[in-house]
Protein backbone atom coordinates (compact mmCIF):
# COMPACT_ATOMS: atom_id res chain seq x y z
CA UNK A 1 0.00 0.00 0.00
CA UNK A 2 1.66 3.48 -1.12
CA UNK A 3 -0.64 5.46 1.56
CA UNK A 4 2.03 7.38 3.67
CA UNK A 5 -0.09 7.96 6.19
CA UNK A 6 -0.51 6.92 9.72
CA UNK A 7 -4.60 7.61 10.17
CA UNK A 8 -5.53 8.54 13.56
CA UNK A 9 -3.69 10.00 16.61
CA UNK A 10 0.09 9.76 16.62
CA UNK A 11 2.27 8.59 19.25
CA UNK A 12 5.47 10.39 20.51
CA UNK A 13 8.65 8.77 19.56
CA UNK A 14 11.52 9.31 22.48
CA UNK A 15 14.62 8.33 19.69
CA UNK A 16 16.61 10.07 17.78
CA UNK A 17 14.84 11.62 15.18
CA UNK A 18 14.63 9.58 11.83
CA UNK A 19 12.88 11.43 8.90
CA UNK A 20 9.97 8.33 8.43
CA UNK A 21 9.14 9.35 11.43
CA UNK A 22 8.38 13.34 10.32
CA UNK A 23 4.63 12.06 9.91
CA UNK A 24 4.10 10.43 13.25
CA UNK A 25 5.49 13.34 15.42
CA UNK A 26 3.64 15.82 13.29
CA UNK A 27 -0.22 14.38 13.53
CA UNK A 28 -0.86 13.82 17.23
CA UNK A 29 -3.86 15.11 18.07
CA UNK A 30 -5.16 16.57 21.67
CA UNK A 31 -4.72 13.50 24.29
CA UNK A 32 -6.33 13.98 27.51
CA UNK A 33 -6.62 11.43 30.49
CA UNK A 34 -9.09 8.37 30.78
CA UNK A 35 -10.52 7.97 34.42
CA UNK A 36 -9.51 4.72 35.57
CA UNK A 37 -13.06 3.32 35.82
CA UNK A 38 -13.19 -0.29 37.06
CA UNK A 39 -12.76 -2.43 34.79
CA UNK A 40 -13.56 -5.25 37.56
CA UNK A 41 -17.80 -3.65 36.58
CA UNK A 42 -17.45 -4.25 33.58
CA UNK A 43 -18.86 -7.63 33.04
CA UNK A 44 -19.14 -7.11 29.08
CA UNK A 45 -15.27 -6.66 28.66
CA UNK A 46 -13.31 -9.33 27.37
CA UNK A 47 -9.47 -9.26 27.14
CA UNK A 48 -7.50 -11.10 23.93
CA UNK A 49 -5.20 -13.73 25.15
CA UNK A 50 -2.95 -15.77 23.13
CA UNK A 51 -1.63 -19.51 23.84
CA UNK A 52 0.58 -22.46 22.73
CA UNK A 53 3.57 -20.61 22.06
CA UNK A 54 4.79 -18.74 18.98
CA UNK A 55 3.24 -19.70 15.58
CA UNK A 56 1.61 -22.51 17.10
CA UNK A 57 -0.53 -21.25 19.64
CA UNK A 58 -4.29 -20.16 19.51
CA UNK A 59 -5.83 -16.86 20.29
CA UNK A 60 -9.36 -17.11 23.17
CA UNK A 61 -10.63 -14.36 25.30
CA UNK A 62 -11.06 -14.71 29.17
CA UNK A 63 -13.25 -12.30 31.66
CA UNK A 64 -12.27 -10.07 34.45
CA UNK A 65 -11.32 -13.36 36.43
CA UNK A 66 -9.38 -14.73 34.38
CA UNK A 67 -12.02 -17.75 33.19
CA UNK A 68 -11.97 -17.85 29.40
CA UNK A 69 -14.93 -17.30 28.14
CA UNK A 70 -13.88 -18.03 24.55
CA UNK A 71 -11.65 -20.53 24.36
CA UNK A 72 -8.10 -20.24 22.66
CA UNK A 73 -9.34 -21.50 18.93
CA UNK A 74 -8.29 -18.36 16.36
CA UNK A 75 -5.17 -17.86 14.49
CA UNK A 76 -5.56 -14.50 15.09
CA UNK A 77 -8.33 -12.24 17.01
CA UNK A 78 -9.37 -8.68 17.45
CA UNK A 79 -10.85 -7.01 20.23
CA UNK A 80 -14.90 -7.18 20.41
CA UNK A 81 -16.70 -3.90 19.64
CA UNK A 82 -20.28 -3.51 18.71
CA UNK A 83 -21.21 -7.00 20.31
CA UNK A 84 -19.04 -8.68 17.22
CA UNK A 85 -14.90 -9.56 17.20
CA UNK A 86 -12.91 -10.15 14.04
CA UNK A 87 -10.89 -13.45 14.17
CA UNK A 88 -9.07 -15.30 11.53
CA UNK A 89 -9.21 -19.18 11.30
CA UNK A 90 -7.19 -21.15 8.31
CA UNK A 91 -6.26 -17.71 6.81
CA UNK A 92 -10.05 -16.16 6.66
CA UNK A 93 -11.48 -14.20 8.78
CA UNK A 94 -15.52 -13.85 9.88
CA UNK A 95 -16.76 -12.68 12.91
CA UNK A 96 -18.39 -13.91 16.57
CA UNK A 97 -20.77 -12.79 19.43
CA UNK A 98 -19.80 -12.98 22.86
CA UNK A 99 -20.82 -16.65 23.04
CA UNK A 100 -17.95 -17.21 20.47
CA UNK A 101 -20.42 -18.39 17.90
CA UNK A 102 -20.28 -17.09 13.88
CA UNK A 103 -22.59 -14.84 13.32
CA UNK A 104 -21.14 -14.39 9.67
CA UNK A 105 -18.80 -17.16 8.68
CA UNK A 106 -15.03 -16.57 8.02
CA UNK A 107 -14.45 -15.77 4.09
CA UNK A 108 -12.31 -12.28 4.29
CA UNK A 109 -9.00 -11.75 3.44
CA UNK A 110 -8.90 -9.65 6.34
CA UNK A 111 -11.53 -7.70 8.27
CA UNK A 112 -11.34 -4.74 10.66
CA UNK A 113 -14.24 -4.44 13.80
CA UNK A 114 -17.44 -3.00 13.65
CA UNK A 115 -17.80 0.49 14.06
CA UNK A 116 -21.46 2.61 13.74
CA UNK A 117 -22.95 -1.01 12.47
CA UNK A 118 -20.27 -1.06 9.57
CA UNK A 119 -16.88 -3.12 9.25
CA UNK A 120 -14.24 -2.74 6.78
CA UNK A 121 -13.76 -6.37 4.83
CA UNK A 122 -10.61 -7.37 2.82
CA UNK A 123 -11.18 -9.90 -0.41
CA UNK A 124 -8.81 -10.41 -3.45
CA UNK A 125 -7.03 -6.84 -2.19
CA UNK A 126 -9.92 -4.85 -2.41
CA UNK A 127 -11.77 -3.36 0.64
CA UNK A 128 -15.58 -2.58 1.13
CA UNK A 129 -17.62 -2.32 3.78
CA UNK A 130 -19.94 -4.80 5.32
CA UNK A 131 -23.47 -4.72 7.83
CA UNK A 132 -23.28 -6.71 10.78
CA UNK A 133 -25.78 -9.52 8.63
CA UNK A 134 -22.59 -10.00 6.76
CA UNK A 135 -24.29 -8.30 3.85
CA UNK A 136 -22.11 -5.92 1.53
CA UNK A 137 -23.54 -1.97 1.82
CA UNK A 138 -20.43 -1.20 -0.54
CA UNK A 139 -19.23 -3.64 -2.70
CA UNK A 140 -14.91 -4.22 -2.54
CA UNK A 141 -13.32 -2.12 -5.20
CA UNK A 142 -11.14 -0.08 -3.07
CA UNK A 143 -7.12 -0.22 -3.17
CA UNK A 144 -7.19 1.60 0.66
CA UNK A 145 -10.08 2.43 2.54
CA UNK A 146 -10.60 3.57 6.29
CA UNK A 147 -13.32 3.57 8.67
CA UNK A 148 -15.82 6.17 8.45
CA UNK A 149 -15.56 9.32 10.54
CA UNK A 150 -19.43 10.23 11.16
CA UNK A 151 -20.41 10.25 7.86
CA UNK A 152 -17.62 10.36 5.60
CA UNK A 153 -14.42 7.32 4.83
CA UNK A 154 -11.40 7.62 3.13
CA UNK A 155 -10.98 5.68 0.03
CA UNK A 156 -7.77 5.26 -2.14
CA UNK A 157 -8.52 4.00 -5.81
CA UNK A 158 -5.34 2.83 -8.25
CA UNK A 159 -2.85 5.71 -7.58
CA UNK A 160 -5.07 8.25 -6.50
CA UNK A 161 -6.08 9.54 -2.95
CA UNK A 162 -7.84 11.85 -1.06
CA UNK A 163 -11.08 10.27 -2.43
CA UNK A 164 -14.20 10.47 0.37
CA UNK A 165 -17.24 8.37 0.17
CA UNK A 166 -20.53 8.64 1.82
CA UNK A 167 -21.92 5.69 3.35
CA UNK A 168 -24.24 4.93 0.50
CA UNK A 169 -20.44 4.18 -1.14
CA UNK A 170 -20.96 7.39 -3.24
CA UNK A 171 -18.19 9.95 -4.30
CA UNK A 172 -18.41 12.89 -2.12
CA UNK A 173 -14.88 13.87 -3.43
CA UNK A 174 -13.34 11.30 -5.95
CA UNK A 175 -10.18 10.17 -6.43
CA UNK A 176 -7.77 12.80 -7.77
CA UNK A 177 -4.54 13.11 -5.31
CA UNK A 178 -1.24 11.93 -5.61
CA UNK A 179 -1.45 11.29 -1.92
CA UNK A 180 -3.26 12.70 1.17
CA UNK A 181 -3.14 12.34 5.04
CA UNK A 182 -6.63 10.58 5.71
CA UNK A 183 -9.51 12.36 7.45
CA UNK A 184 -10.50 16.02 8.08
CA UNK A 185 -9.11 17.48 10.98
CA UNK A 186 -10.73 20.93 11.71
CA UNK A 187 -12.47 20.55 8.44
CA UNK A 188 -9.65 20.57 6.36
CA UNK A 189 -7.37 17.65 5.05
CA UNK A 190 -3.53 17.49 3.81
CA UNK A 191 -3.50 16.27 -0.06
CA UNK A 192 -0.47 16.11 -2.48
CA UNK A 193 -1.45 17.57 -6.33
CA UNK A 194 1.74 16.81 -8.07
CA UNK A 195 5.19 17.68 -6.05
CA UNK A 196 3.12 19.95 -3.53
CA UNK A 197 0.79 19.53 -0.77
CA UNK A 198 -1.91 21.91 -0.02
CA UNK A 199 -5.12 21.30 1.77
CA UNK A 200 -8.72 20.46 0.79
CA UNK A 201 -12.04 21.19 2.29
CA UNK A 202 -15.19 18.87 2.82
CA UNK A 203 -16.34 19.52 -1.04
CA UNK A 204 -12.85 18.54 -2.09
CA UNK A 205 -12.28 22.56 -3.09
CA UNK A 206 -8.71 23.70 -2.26
CA UNK A 207 -8.50 25.86 1.01
CA UNK A 208 -4.84 26.20 0.78
CA UNK A 209 -3.34 25.82 -2.84
CA UNK A 210 -0.36 23.01 -3.09
CA UNK A 211 2.50 24.83 -2.52
CA UNK A 212 4.20 22.88 0.16
CA UNK A 213 6.74 20.42 -0.23
CA UNK A 214 4.89 18.34 2.81
CA UNK A 215 2.22 19.02 5.06
CA UNK A 216 0.33 17.78 8.37
CA UNK A 217 -2.73 17.79 10.10
CA UNK A 218 -4.29 20.85 11.89
CA UNK A 219 -4.61 21.22 15.27
CA UNK A 220 -5.57 24.08 17.63
CA UNK A 221 -6.18 25.94 14.47
CA UNK A 222 -2.09 25.55 13.26
CA UNK A 223 -0.29 22.86 11.35
CA UNK A 224 3.60 22.35 10.58
CA UNK A 225 4.74 22.88 6.71
CA UNK A 226 7.69 21.99 5.08
CA UNK A 227 9.41 24.37 2.74
CA UNK A 228 13.14 23.69 1.48
CA UNK A 229 13.71 20.81 4.21
CA UNK A 230 12.29 23.08 7.02
CA UNK A 231 9.07 23.05 9.01
CA UNK A 232 6.76 26.33 9.82
CA UNK A 233 3.62 26.53 11.00
CA UNK A 234 0.44 28.25 9.40
CA UNK A 235 -2.68 29.38 10.31
CA UNK A 236 -6.47 28.26 8.21
CA UNK A 237 -5.88 30.62 5.58
CA UNK A 238 -2.43 29.25 4.79
CA UNK A 239 -0.38 32.21 6.31
CA UNK A 240 2.59 31.81 8.12
CA UNK A 241 2.44 32.12 11.96
CA UNK A 242 6.14 30.75 12.42
CA UNK A 243 8.71 30.58 9.35
CA UNK A 244 9.94 27.19 8.10
CA UNK A 245 13.10 27.17 10.38
CA UNK A 246 13.14 23.52 12.65
CA UNK A 247 14.20 20.48 11.84
CA UNK A 248 11.51 18.63 12.91
CA UNK A 249 8.41 19.15 14.84
CA UNK A 250 5.54 18.23 16.66
CA UNK A 251 1.44 18.96 16.79
CA UNK A 252 0.43 22.00 18.89
CA UNK A 253 -0.89 19.75 21.94
CA UNK A 254 -2.70 22.74 24.56
CA UNK A 255 -1.03 25.18 23.10
CA UNK A 256 2.20 24.24 23.01
CA UNK A 257 4.16 22.18 19.95
CA UNK A 258 7.37 19.66 20.22
CA UNK A 259 10.06 21.44 17.81
CA UNK A 260 13.67 20.40 17.26
CA UNK A 261 16.48 22.62 15.97
CA UNK A 262 19.78 21.87 16.00
CA UNK A 263 19.51 17.79 17.27
CA UNK A 264 18.36 19.98 20.51
CA UNK A 265 14.26 19.89 21.32
CA UNK A 266 12.32 22.17 23.11
CA UNK A 267 8.52 23.27 22.93
CA UNK A 268 7.55 26.76 21.10
CA UNK A 269 3.82 28.06 21.74
CA UNK A 270 1.51 29.08 19.22
CA UNK A 271 3.16 32.49 18.27
CA UNK A 272 6.47 30.90 17.70
CA UNK A 273 8.18 31.70 20.84
CA UNK A 274 10.27 29.24 22.74
CA UNK A 275 7.98 28.49 25.67
CA UNK A 276 10.97 25.95 26.71
CA UNK A 277 14.25 26.27 25.33
CA UNK A 278 15.36 23.16 22.72
CA UNK A 279 17.77 21.29 25.41
CA UNK A 280 16.73 17.77 25.44
CA UNK A 281 17.67 14.81 23.30
CA UNK A 282 14.02 14.12 22.62
CA UNK A 283 11.35 14.95 24.27
CA UNK A 284 6.86 13.79 24.22
CA UNK A 285 3.97 16.17 24.16
CA UNK A 286 2.39 17.10 27.37
CA UNK A 287 -0.18 14.95 29.13
CA UNK A 288 -1.80 16.20 32.05
CA UNK A 289 0.46 18.87 32.30
CA UNK A 290 3.79 16.65 32.29
CA UNK A 291 6.36 16.12 29.37
CA UNK A 292 8.51 13.18 29.20
CA UNK A 293 11.73 14.08 27.62
CA UNK A 294 15.35 12.16 27.05
CA UNK A 295 18.32 13.40 28.00
CA UNK A 296 22.17 11.80 27.95
CA UNK A 297 20.30 8.60 27.73
CA UNK A 298 17.76 9.08 30.70
CA UNK A 299 14.42 9.85 30.83
CA UNK A 300 12.85 11.92 32.96
CA UNK A 301 9.66 14.61 33.72
CA UNK A 302 8.88 18.26 32.94
CA UNK A 303 6.46 20.81 33.98
CA UNK A 304 4.96 23.12 31.47
CA UNK A 305 7.76 25.59 32.45
CA UNK A 306 10.49 23.03 31.70
CA UNK A 307 11.09 22.25 35.38
CA UNK A 308 12.18 18.99 35.92
CA UNK A 309 9.42 17.32 38.12
CA UNK A 310 11.25 14.35 38.20
CA UNK A 311 14.36 13.83 36.71
CA UNK A 312 16.20 12.12 34.33
CA UNK A 313 16.86 8.83 35.97
CA UNK A 314 15.01 6.28 33.81
CA UNK A 315 16.38 3.69 30.84
CA UNK A 316 13.00 3.76 29.49
CA UNK A 317 9.27 5.55 30.39
CA UNK A 318 6.02 5.97 29.91
CA UNK A 319 3.93 9.24 29.47
CA UNK A 320 1.83 9.67 32.52
CA UNK A 321 -1.74 8.87 31.07
CA UNK A 322 -3.19 8.28 35.17
CA UNK A 323 -1.54 9.34 38.42
CA UNK A 324 0.93 6.56 37.82
CA UNK A 325 3.04 5.44 34.87
CA UNK A 326 5.40 2.46 34.24
CA UNK A 327 9.39 2.89 34.08
CA UNK A 328 12.46 0.92 33.18
CA UNK A 329 15.44 1.25 35.39
CA UNK A 330 17.86 -1.70 34.52
CA UNK A 331 16.17 -4.51 33.13
CA UNK A 332 13.06 -4.56 34.78
CA UNK A 333 9.93 -2.42 34.83
CA UNK A 334 7.77 -0.77 37.81
CA UNK A 335 5.27 1.99 38.61
CA UNK A 336 6.38 5.64 39.83
CA UNK A 337 4.16 8.05 40.59
CA UNK A 338 4.34 12.02 39.58
CA UNK A 339 6.93 13.14 42.41
CA UNK A 340 8.82 10.05 41.03
CA UNK A 341 8.06 7.68 44.09
CA UNK A 342 7.92 3.87 42.81
CA UNK A 343 4.21 2.78 44.15
CA UNK A 344 5.31 -0.56 42.65
CA UNK A 345 9.05 -1.95 42.28
CA UNK A 346 11.06 -2.77 39.55
CA UNK A 347 10.15 -6.53 38.99
CA UNK A 348 8.34 -6.77 35.40
CA UNK A 349 10.10 -7.64 31.95
CA UNK A 350 7.88 -5.86 30.35
CA UNK A 351 4.63 -3.49 31.70
CA UNK A 352 1.95 -0.89 29.95
CA UNK A 353 0.74 2.03 31.49
CA UNK A 354 -2.69 1.13 33.37
CA UNK A 355 -6.49 1.32 32.21
CA UNK A 356 -9.37 1.35 33.96
CA UNK A 357 -7.54 -0.22 37.08
CA UNK A 358 -5.31 -2.93 35.68
CA UNK A 359 -2.02 -2.88 33.28
CA UNK A 360 -0.42 -5.53 31.33
CA UNK A 361 2.78 -7.26 32.97
CA UNK A 362 5.33 -10.06 31.95
CA UNK A 363 7.01 -12.04 34.40
CA UNK A 364 9.01 -15.40 32.94
CA UNK A 365 7.63 -14.78 29.49
CA UNK A 366 4.28 -14.87 30.56
CA UNK A 367 1.34 -11.93 30.66
CA UNK A 368 -0.39 -11.17 33.44
CA UNK A 369 -2.72 -8.52 34.72
CA UNK A 370 -1.92 -6.51 37.70
CA UNK A 371 -3.70 -3.71 40.13
CA UNK A 372 -2.26 -0.15 40.97
CA UNK A 373 -1.24 -1.93 44.03
CA UNK A 374 1.09 -4.24 42.23
CA UNK A 375 -0.99 -7.53 42.87
CA UNK A 376 -1.83 -9.89 40.22
CA UNK A 377 -5.41 -9.81 39.41
CA UNK A 378 -4.91 -12.97 36.82
CA UNK A 379 -2.04 -14.14 37.15
CA UNK A 380 1.14 -14.51 34.78
CA UNK A 381 0.05 -17.10 32.11
CA UNK A 382 -0.62 -16.03 28.36
CA UNK A 383 1.98 -15.79 25.72
CA UNK A 384 0.68 -12.19 25.11
CA UNK A 385 -2.24 -10.73 26.41
CA UNK A 386 -4.33 -7.36 25.71
CA UNK A 387 -5.57 -4.97 27.89
CA UNK A 388 -9.27 -5.72 29.36
CA UNK A 389 -11.41 -3.49 27.56
CA UNK A 390 -14.17 -3.68 25.05
CA UNK A 391 -13.46 -2.79 21.80
CA UNK A 392 -11.96 0.53 20.00
CA UNK A 393 -13.32 3.81 18.93
CA UNK A 394 -12.56 5.30 15.99
CA UNK A 395 -12.16 8.72 15.36
CA UNK A 396 -11.34 9.38 19.20
CA UNK A 397 -8.94 11.82 21.10
CA UNK A 398 -8.45 10.54 24.69
CA UNK A 399 -5.85 8.12 25.61
CA UNK A 400 -6.10 4.57 26.69
CA UNK A 401 -3.07 3.11 26.80
CA UNK A 402 0.69 3.53 26.33
CA UNK A 403 2.81 0.37 25.78
CA UNK A 404 6.23 0.58 26.00
CA UNK A 405 8.25 -1.74 23.08
CA UNK A 406 9.01 -4.05 25.35
CA UNK A 407 6.21 -5.33 25.82
CA UNK A 408 5.51 -4.75 21.85
CA UNK A 409 8.42 -6.37 20.47
CA UNK A 410 10.19 -9.82 21.25
CA UNK A 411 13.70 -9.46 22.90
CA UNK A 412 15.59 -11.40 19.49
CA UNK A 413 13.55 -9.30 17.09
CA UNK A 414 12.42 -6.12 15.69
CA UNK A 415 9.12 -7.31 14.98
CA UNK A 416 5.67 -6.61 16.97
CA UNK A 417 4.33 -9.81 19.08
CA UNK A 418 1.94 -8.42 21.23
CA UNK A 419 -1.41 -6.48 20.91
CA UNK A 420 -3.92 -5.50 18.53
CA UNK A 421 -2.74 -3.71 15.87
CA UNK A 422 -6.10 -1.75 13.78
CA UNK A 423 -5.57 0.08 10.78
CA UNK A 424 -6.75 3.07 12.16
CA UNK A 425 -6.01 3.28 15.98
CA UNK A 426 -2.93 1.90 16.85
CA UNK A 427 0.37 3.63 16.32
CA UNK A 428 3.35 2.80 17.08
CA UNK A 429 7.10 3.75 17.28
CA UNK A 430 10.64 2.73 18.24
CA UNK A 431 10.02 3.21 21.71
CA UNK A 432 6.16 2.25 22.13
CA UNK A 433 3.04 2.61 20.97
CA UNK A 434 -0.89 4.51 21.60
CA UNK A 435 -4.06 2.89 21.63
CA UNK A 436 -6.92 5.56 21.86
CA UNK A 437 -10.32 5.22 22.10
CA UNK A 438 -13.28 7.42 23.10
Amino acid sequence: MRKTTVLIITIVILTAAVSTFTYLLLNRKNVKMIGTADFLGNTDAFAVVYLGGEFVGKYGYIDKTGKYVINPQFDDAKPFKDGFAAVEVSSKWGYIDKAGKYVINPQFDNAEPFNDGLALVEVARKWGYIDKTGKYVINPQFDYAEAFDGDLASVGLGHKYGAHIDRTGKYVINPQFDNARGDFEEGLAAVKGGNNWGYIDKTGKYAINPQFDDAFAFGDGLAFVKVGGKLGVIDKAGKYVVNPQFDDAGGFVDGLARVKLDDKWGFIDKTGQYAINPQFDNVDSFVNDLAMVKLGGKYGYIDRSGKYVINPQFDAAAPFVSNITCTKSGDKWGYIDKTGTYTINPQFEAASTFYKGLAVVVIGGKFGYIDSKGQFVINPQFDYALPPFDGITWGSRETLFYVPRDITRKKDANTVVGFYKPKEVWTEGRHGAWIFSH
